[in-house]
């Protein structure tokens, strides 16, 4: 059940605590700030709040907090020191009889390695979480060595926050727009971005299957009508991108409007 309110703190009446000091150092704009508190009570009734400030300082004065959905016309959020929210993609789950690992262990595992807000989305190996933790390596790492520690193989991991699956999925939604003739679409997630000799490489495998496209962390398979339905890796990329996992347009759509 969501709920949202309006907390005034200390100071001038009207304005968030330290309006003052922003408004010295971003402009007279930010003077109308206020902290606005969002929430959400999860089924078993525990309430869970998040702080942002809210100003209508122009974009250039402001940092920009897009979810996926967009954002209200000539309105800027900024983060204000919440916990930042991530989503984990488990790579080589469930794919056989010795890689079993489903959504509610995964759940649990996450939860008892300390992080909160913990939910996962069908049986690939997607959770979303919250941790002050800021280092995406460390959260990595942590989340791997706990998974080796519950099932006995390894689980390379990796780790996005909620800002770039959104806008993953934006750029994807986008290059299958520019593509209507596409049988397919892949979402390869990276551990790391690939040197610029590697993206050259990757981006030349186009054949009459599809093309490749890399952004950053992110390779797109984008498949015509000679995919072949079934064949795995049909542009032979998947050796070049190193550890990796992917998920099709559909999952990653969804996950955007679930959790960004």
């Amino acid at each position: 059940m969501p709920f949202e309110g309006v907390r005034v703190g200390g100071g001038i009446p009207g304005r968030a605590p330290g309006a003052e000091r922003r408004a010295s150092r971003d402009g007279p704009e930010s003077a109308t700030a206020r902290i606005a508190v969002y929430g959400w009570v999860t089924k078993a009734g525990h309430r869970h709040c998040m702080t942002t400030t809210i100003t209508d300082a122009p974009f250039s004065r402001a940092r920009d907090r897009v979810g996926f959905g967009g954002e209200a016309p000539g309105r800027r959020v900024r983060d204000d020191g919440v916990m930042p929210t991530y989503v984990a993609f488990l790579r080589a789950i469930n794919l056989g009889a010795n890689r079993k690992f489903a959504k509610d262990d995964i759940r649990q595992v996450v939860e008892s390695s300390g992080f909160t807000d913990v939910e996962t989305h069908i049986n690939t190996g997607n959770v979303r979480f919250t941790t002050p933790m800021r280092s995406r390596v460390k959260i990595e790492k942590t989340l791997e060595d706990a998974f080796a520690a519950d099932r006995g193989f390894d689980v390379p991991t990796m780790v996005f926050t909620t800002a770039e699956v959104a806008d993953i999925a934006r750029e994807a939604a986008s290059l299958s727009a520019e593509r209507p003739g596409l049988e397919r679409h892949y979402v390869y997630l990276l551990k790391d971005e690939l040197p610029p000799d590697v993206v050259a490489r990757v981006e030349g495998l186009a054949t009459d299957a599809g093309g490749m496209v890399v952004r950053g962390r992110v390779a797109h398979a984008l498949l015509g009508p000679g995919y072949q339905a079934g064949t795995v890796d049909p542009l032979g990329a998947a050796k070049l991108l190193g550890v990796a996992t992917s998920r099709n347009l559909t999952v990653i759509t969804a996950i955007a409007a679930k959790w960004c």
